[in-house]
């Protein structure tokens, strides 16, 4: 996440410096305007952390470039100055572009980091060889930055909330809780798993539901094009003739000329509703709707709704202390489960009632309709038993191998479900065209000769 640098004047005259972290410089503002009303600051400056590029000679005149973050200009020269260069440029890079590394890149290094902590490699020592083997430039100075603040000393949580930009906002949580937990190794291969499931469901999604459609769409509009300007050039010329069509020409001809009379019409009608339903699903609430939704649609709305839960119970197993219900991380687990309902229900009424009204975690998980009976079971016993973080962890694994087997046949069914369709309506197409094979046009030489 970008950091900031506010400086601000009191009333007193006197000018204070901090730091802040956000999103964008939007953001940014909107935080200093709320503080400098809270404190009654006179007045307040917002600088943005950039790059720098320099050039500097030592004192056998060689030269050396480089790259530095900081905030001003002034603070990269007094720096290299203090370290005895002779500064020849300091400028700000033009194109300070930090884009997003890849998700397998972060899920690379969060599990190559587990992996390691596992086999008692300090932590400081697998920070630095990521640094050295991680291509990403950005998540390489991500690394670099993590790794310099831990050994100033700074707290955990706080160094990797300010990467959540990078990490997302649940990997940056549990990351910056493991550091200061004793259970490091184990918070990283939770935290390793959780991603690789994420990452996985994902892509489910996409094999699931996104391919087909796209697949239906492009053959919808291969159908439309050929019905509506190739087969009309062909079957028109009979119609000149005179010729009687068979029925299937004559058919599908109608609808060409239907198609072709209200091409806007129909343009509208199917055209607005994607392009309406796309502007809403880009809303907390569409995301909400279709959320709800997505867990009920035949087939694979069990395997998403399964899915979650998983997601929610590793994610509550990773971060429950054991004390108490452990509110933080049942809300913490519902953010992170993908599902914008259960996350609502879930936030909504499990943990109001938890916290107004005393009920246990297995009544009030109940009571949001968004859990299966036999999570629900498995989490009444291991509340009851005091056995409730490894009780979530085995339900974890459990939905895991459930989905993943089911999941792999949902999406085998509805790839054939789609050759098949492709097939229909190939086969369709080809009757259709051979039909005109078989029409016969009457000779207009023979019946002259007959006159």
């Amino acid at each position: 996440m970008p950091e900031y640098r506010v400086e601000a004047v009191l009333m007193s005259g006197k000018v204070v410096r901090g730091t802040i972290s956000a999103e964008s410089p939007k953001e940014a503002k909107r935080k200093t305007q709320h503080l400098a009303k809270e404190q009654h600051f006179d007045s307040m400056r917002v600088r943005r952390r950039s790059n720098f590029l320099f050039k500097v000679k030592q004192a056998d005149g060689k030269s050396i470039t480089g790259e530095q973050r900081a905030y001003t200009n002034d603070e990269v020269r007094d720096a290299l100055k203090k370290m005895g260069y002779h500064v020849v440029y300091v400028r700000k890079k033009l194109l300070d572009l930090k884009l997003k590394p890849p998700r397998t890149d972060i899920i690379a290094f969060v599990r190559i980091s587990a992996d390691l902590i596992q086999q008692k490699l300090p932590f400081n020592e697998v920070l630095q060889l990521l640094v050295n083997d991680t291509q990403n430039k950005t998540l390489q100075e991500s690394i670099r930055e993590i790794n310099t603040e831990l050994k100033q000393g700074k707290d955990s949580e706080e160094v990797f909330r300010r990467q959540q930009g990078i990490f997302g906002k649940f990997a940056a949580h549990m990351l910056g809780l493991a550091s200061k937990s004793g259970n490091m190794a184990e918070i990283y291969e939770s935290c390793a798993k959780f991603l690789e499931r994420q990452a996985e469901f994902k892509k489910n999604l996409k094999s699931a539901l996104l391919m087909p459609m796209v697949t239906l769409f492009f053959l919808f509009a291969a159908v439309i094009f050929y019905v509506a300007y190739i087969f009309p050039a062909m079957a028109e010329l009979f119609v000149r003739l005179k010729v009687t069509l068979p029925p299937m020409t004559r058919a599908t001809l109608a609808f060409s000329h239907f198609l072709m009379s209200n091409s806007l019409i129909l343009a509208v009608v199917f055209i607005v509703p994607i392009l309406v339903g796309l502007r809403l699903l880009a809303t907390e609430k569409g995301k909400y709707i279709a959320s709800k939704y997505l867990i009920k649609i035949p087939l694979l709305g069990k395997l998403f709704h399964k899915t979650s839960v998983e997601i929610f119970c590793r994610v509550f197993y990773a971060l429950y202390s054991g004390s108490g219900e452990n509110i933080d991380a049942i809300k913490m687990a519902a953010e992170a489960c993908g599902n914008k309902y259960m996350e609502s229900q879930i936030k909504n009424i499990a943990i109001p009632m938890m916290l107004k009204k005393g009920t246990d975690i297995t009544r009030a998980f109940e009571a949001t309709g968004v859990f299966p009976k036999t999570a629900l079971a498995r989490i009444h016993s291991g509340a009851e038993t005091g056995t409730l973080k490894a009780t979530t962890l085995q339900l974890a694994n459990y939905y895991e191998k459930d989905t993943t087997y089911r999941m792999r046949n949902a999406v085998d069914f509805i790839s054939l479900s789609i050759s098949m369709l492709i097939m229909i309506v190939i086969t369709a197409l080809t009757i259709v065209s051979s039909e005109t094979a078989v029409i016969s046009p009457r000779n207009p030489t023979t019946n002259v000769s007959s006159k």
